[in-house]
């Protein structure tokens, strides 16, 4: 734990000297974030991992992780404890996409808002996302991820290429949260898919805390 509090004060002092603030409308809403969730089990769970819990982490134990086991530029995946997931990035081609603008800063794509480098066009977004659970398939919606853009899977933290994506695993085995860090200059955001007895639940999504 006391590594992970490190981590998490070099993350924030490199992150919050990179970011950018813009004057123009900001679409995003928060209510989907931690701040958000009843203080319940999963709550408890997610503090113990994610950026925007880490005031309630003090004193919870770890989850088990299974970390990323090959990735690239455009993939991640995952194996462990008979569970894989596999995170699939595709170009952005914005000819294919109504663009909502706010002078020249980009607000809503297909009129929705977005997450990812707000305010420009990304260059990315998420394809697809496989979980899998004892070779049962978990149907993970779209709408979970389609708003979620220019996904920066690792990060560079004093010329070494880091992550903390990974997969967690709930003390009494009911669920994992498959969460995923993008690391931005101009916002960064953590986004966590919750799957509970094989099925999805929901995702918890915070920005704007780096």
């Amino acid at each position: 734990m006391k590594i992970f509090f490190i981590s998490v004060c070099m993350l924030y002092g490199f992150s919050c000297s990179a970011q950018k603030y813009y004057d123009y409308q900001d679409t995003r809403k928060k209510n989907e974030s931690f701040a958000k969730l009843p203080k319940t089990e999963i709550r408890a769970d997610l503090a113990t991992f994610t950026l925007s819990g880490i005031d309630e982490a003090v004193g919870k134990d770890e989850l088990q992780k299974i970390s990323f086991t090959t990735f690239g530029p455009d993939f991640m995946n995952f194996e462990g404890d008979n569970i894989k997931a596999s995170i699939k990035l595709l170009p952005f081609d914005k000819s294919k996409h109504k663009l909502d603008y706010d002078e020249k800063y980009l607000i809503r794509i297909d009129r929705k808002t977005y997450y990812g480098n707000y305010g420009n066009i990304p260059k990315t977004y998420i394809g697809n996302i496989t979980i899998t659970i004892d070779n049962d398939s978990i149907a993970i919606p779209t709408a979970a991820y389609a708003d979620l853009y220019n996904l920066n899977l690792t990060y560079m933290d004093k010329g070494t290429l880091r992550s903390r994506n990974g997969i967690y695993k709930s003390k009494d085995g009911h669920r994992i949260y498959l969460y995923l860090l993008c690391k931005d200059a101009t916002g960064s955001y953590e986004v966590t898919w919750i799957v509970q007895d094989k099925k999805y639940l929901r995702r918890v999504l915070d920005y704007g805390f780096m």
